[in-house]
């Protein structure tokens, strides 16, 4: 038995009924509230609000213009050449233009972290990821700086889209799902915006494509 049916199979029991409660059919049947129209261009709006949240954005014919883009980023700001990224972005070519980046989950020495992310949300400029053995979390949360490279056709209109999209190509959630608008900011001490207050000072996001 799943965990999921497991969760249902105890609901059953505490009701007292032998129905076993579809919550799939129960989230089809939700009415989605009023969502506002979007321009056609997506990747423009993506990238438009994702500068507005003090993100870097930069865009890539191909993938294998992405590590001259990152080294020229990180050369510019006189930041490291290494750090740590998701193994499937480890074979396109990084040590040729001077990065050295190894693939596992970061530490708290970590300063760069380069990932994917599952979808880019138009709406917001903001990047959806999720966790797992290949995708760790901490790539994103602990290194200073951020870079996350996206593919054009992973660009949604909105939240609700990404949702869907997460939940036709992956079926079940992952442990974890997190979002990511620009740099780690806090207001908390006099209304003051202080970045890299609980994560990353900048955000480097490359749209391929």
């Amino acid at each position: 038995m799943s965990a999921r049916e497991n969760i249902l199979a105890r609901i059953s029991k505490a009701r007292g009924s032998s129905v076993v409660a579809d919550i799939s059919a129960e989230i089809r049947r939700h009415q989605r509230g009023p969502i506002p129209p979007l321009e056609d261009d997506l990747i423009k709006r993506f990238g438009a609000r994702a500068v507005s949240l003090a993100s870097d954005v930069a865009q890539a014919r191909t993938i294998t213009e992405v590590p001259a883009l990152v080294a020229r980023y990180l050369g510019e700001r006189q930041l490291p050449m290494q750090g740590v990224c998701w193994p499937a972005l480890a074979p396109y070519g990084w040590n040729s233009v001077g990065i050295e980046l190894q693939t596992r989950a970061a530490r708290g020495d970590d300063l760069v972290g380069v990932t994917g992310a599952f979808v880019g949300i138009a709406e917001t400029g903001t990047l959806m990821l999720l966790s797992g053995p290949e995708t760790p979390a901490t790539v994103s949360l602990l290194p200073e700086t951020h870079i996350a490279v996206i593919e054009s056709g992973r660009i949604v209109a909105n939240m609700e889209q990404a949702w869907d999209r997460l939940r036709v190509e992956r079926g079940t959630l992952p442990r974890a799902v997190n979002f990511v608008s620009g740099p780690s900011r806090t207001a908390d001490i006099e209304q003051t915006v202080t970045l890299g207050a609980h994560g990353p000072y900048r955000v480097l996001i490359i749209i391929v494509g």
